[in-house]
């Protein structure tokens, strides 16, 4: 291996790390105590290949763009394998305002699929206000296995399906940590195609409604308390964050209907003293009125971040209703911190159509291994291998942690 190869290498583990960090950060970050004496990636490559790396500063973003661009892998139960194009802007609205962010990323996946995505967060000068934004287009194909979370795990629908989505959110400054605001959102499929099956009467998906075309548009009301150590990978604090949407026939939705999104998560250090964590995660996405249309339910890894259901495939489980929990502890394997270890669990509960109860609860779990790409922002490789019911299991390998 060549010398040019190794810093080749380096630019590419580098860069990822800031693509995963300035897509996340949402606020300055303090100097990390725990930098000192703590290796990562470019830690480890420098002393392999005795290449003269500059380690990296602690926010050296400024007016002027910072832009960034790497080719990646990945790797989910819903995708295989997948080659990434991932980029990333940071700047900053005035010299002592937040980080304000552009990050997108271009996929093709071994399922043949292709996914693009779009997400920005955008400060005011002030930091009393910050603009939040994301949109996404797929072309994809998945399965479904109908509704409730007692569905069964061999009786699949496979159906492939085009999807757009866009929302533009504010939010303001109230007090503190504690932000309110509210915005506009829209979820548009297409050419929706499941594959013909011998017995639709036995069908949810054809039972619910089936369309070819689907929209869902309205306006949300959100807020957000965030007293985090770091919005990457947290040590200690407290998340909560709400979402109500209405969305509307005048705006063009196919029906009327609203939700309402709960995100709490909870980060304590265990033992006191050191920088292993003990973290909860509660995601509870409710339909509280009318009929949403099928892609459109809550379901088992399509929350956002698209990592709540570790230990099954996307869209495992499908319902109006759908609570959430899970918990991890987080700790270091090595001293320099380069490598460090997880242990999961996590229980998910859906209902089937609106106005029906919740059903059974479905557990899983499973070990992660932690690679650390930057010291500074903490920013990890998260490779996890997750366990469920009915034979379930998986890997999901991410840039960052899960939450």
């Amino acid at each position: 291996m060549t010398r040019n190869f190794a810093r080749i290498l380096l630019l590419i583990l580098l860069t990822l790390s800031t693509a995963g960090t300035l897509s996340a950060q949402n606020r300055k970050q303090p100097i990390l105590k725990d930098t000192v004496g703590q290796k990562d990636a470019g830690d480890l490559i420098k002393a392999l290949f005795y290449t003269k790396v500059r380690n990296a500063e602690n926010d050296t973003v400024g007016l002027k763009p910072n832009t960034s661009v790497v080719p990646a892998l990945g790797y989910s139960l819903q995708t295989r394998l997948a080659v990434l194009l991932a980029g990333n802007m940071a700047f900053r609205t005035a010299p002592h305002s937040n980080v304000s962010t552009i990050a997108s990323n271009l996929a093709y996946t071994q399922n043949n699929q292709i996914t693009l995505a779009i997400l920005s967060s955008i400060w005011s000068r002030d930091n009393n206000y910050d603009f939040v934004g994301v949109a996404r287009l797929f072309k994809y194909s998945q399965s479904t296995y109908g509704l409730g979370s007692s569905s069964d795990l061999n009786v699949s629908e496979p159906m492939e399906f085009d999807f757009a989505h866009f929302s533009e959110i504010a939010l303001r400054k109230i007090s503190g940590n504690f932000y309110l605001g509210g915005g506009y959102i829209i979820d548009y499929h297409a050419d929706i195609e499941p594959q013909q099956i011998q017995n639709k009467a036995a069908s949810d998906y054809f039972n619910y409604d089936p369309q070819k075309h689907t929209t869902s548009s309205g306006f949300t009301l959100n807020g957000l308390i965030d007293t985090r150590d770091s919005p990457i990978n947290a040590y200690k604090g407290f998340y909560a964050a709400y979402e109500f949407r209405q969305n509307l026939k005048q705006l063009g939705s196919t029906s009327a209907w609203n939700s309402l999104i709960l995100d709490v998560r909870k980060y304590i250090r265990l033992p006191a003293t050191s920088n292993n964590v003990l973290a909860f995660w509660s995601y509870n996405w409710l339909t509280l009125s009318g009929k949403p249309p099928y892609l459109d339910l809550p379901a088992t890894l399509w929350d956002p971040s698209t990592n709540a259901g570790r230990g099954y495939i996307q869209g495992r489980f499908r319902g109006a209703q759908m609570i959430y929990g899970e918990a991890e502890y987080r700790y270091r394997i090595s001293r320099d911190g380069l490598i460090g270890g997880v242990v999961f669990v996590n229980a998910e509960t859906l209902s089937a159509q609106p106005g029906t109860r919740l059903q059974s609860i479905q557990p899983a779990y499973g070990p992660g291994l932690r690679i650390k790409l930057n010291k500074v922002s903490r920013t990890n490789v998260s490779i996890d291998y997750g366990f469920g019911t009915q034979g379930s299991r998986g890997l999901l390998v991410n840039v960052g942690e899960l939450f």
